[in-house]
């Protein structure tokens, strides 16, 4: 029976450049990973998304229901980052080609 020739190359790492190494692989997947955005965002971020300055017409968008919010106390109301770009969404007009 003939060898078998194997690529397989084995690599020997002192426990602390192991450690080191799971450390620096850490960082940069950190690094390139992007946060996920808040669900919930302040009535400024809300503005800020639909490109709005007046707070009428944010409370006139949430009245009407074509945003969603959520009012945890009397004086907070927080609104969904999903509804507002749906809502931004359902506005878009396709182009005519």
């Amino acid at each position: 029976m003939a060898p078998v020739e194997s690529n397989l190359q084995v690599i020997c790492l002192e426990s602390e450049a192991f450690y080191q190494l799971i450390d620096q692989v850490i960082a940069r997947l950190e690094k390139n990973t992007a946060p996920t955005p808040d669900q919930w965002i302040s009535d400024q971020e809300a503005m800020q998304l639909l490109r709005i300055t007046s707070k009428t017409t944010l409370q006139k968008y949430r009245d009407e229901g074509k945003i969603r919010f959520s009012q945890p106390s009397r004086k907070v109301i927080l609104y969904d980052r999903a509804s507002i770009l749906e809502f931004i969404d359902t506005h878009s007009k396709d182009t005519f080609s």
